[in-house]
């Protein structure tokens, strides 16, 4: 991924992830990020920022400084509190926060750029977070740029998520992941991995990210992401080599 203005990067890039999951009297919330590893030609660690901004949301949510039904508002207090930093931490990352409100047994969802989430009902997909993408490979970020490099470095606002709410039922299965995993692994490959959740939650969860590890360095396998390169009218067959996020948790009844 790159964090310029038309440019396409070549070869491997790797970025860098960062989750967290918080819980307050109210509700439940995790939130996945990718630092854009383009950053890293210019001397500059891209997990600073994906980290960063995680840990400051986790703090927000842990301080009940936020609204479950509004987890934009997360974002961008969070990312809000690190343009405010004395020295400023330079670097980009695309997010998804995902909010659920114990109280409406609703979730509440905010996805900026190629991270995302699913929502799984017997075995289906019922909701699913839109990619937003400038072009190819180039996603929807937050960023920090210094001043002489404003012009060039794509910036975009916390409000420009995709936002969603909608009602959840007992069981339901919801993974949040970064880019690493969608671009390697498609919808019925990931439900395949799912079904072997009554085993563990944590072993299905490492399984799926193991998979997609997998997949990413298949050079035959047609993955994703070389099916959106070949729809851009690039010739590129082959996994995604990147870093893999994934969270995996079910609804289900609240206790203490």
């Amino acid at each position: 991924k790159d964090f310029r203005k038309g440019i396409l990067k070549k070869g491997m890039c790797y970025g860098d992830d960062a989750c967290f999951v918080a819980r307050h009297r109210t509700a439940d919330v995790l939130g996945v990020a990718d630092g854009v590893g383009g950053w890293r030609d210019y001397g500059v660690d891209p997990s600073q920022f994906s980290g960063t901004l995680m840990r400051t949301c986790e703090r927000l949510v842990k301080e009940g400084r936020f609204v479950p039904s509004n987890p934009v508002g997360i974002l961008t207090a969070g990312y809000c509190e690190l343009l405010q930093n004395k020295v400023p931490l330079l670097g980009s990352s695309t997010a998804c926060i995902v909010v659920l409100d114990r109280t409406s047994h609703r979730l509440h969802t905010a996805n900026l750029g190629d991270s995302g989430f699913l929502v799984v009902r017997g075995g289906e997909v019922v909701h699913r977070s839109d990619e937003q993408q400038h072009y190819f490979n180039t996603p929807f970020q937050l960023s920090i740029a210094p001043p002489e490099a404003e012009g060039v470095v794509l910036s975009d606002s916390p409000e420009a998520a995709d936002s969603t709410s909608f009602d959840v039922q007992l069981g339901d299965i919801i993974l949040t992941a970064t880019d690493g995993l969608f671009d390697n692994m498609p919808d019925y490959m990931i439900l395949q991995e799912l079904k072997k959740l009554k085993e563990s939650i944590q072993q299905t969860a490492r399984s799926i990210a193991e998979q997609a590890h997998e997949l990413a360095y298949d050079p035959t396998y047609m993955s994703p992401f070389a099916q959106f390169a070949c729809d851009n009218g690039l010739n590129v067959r082959g996994g995604k080599p990147d870093d893999i996020t994934v969270l995996l948790s079910i609804v289900a009844e609240y206790t203490d």
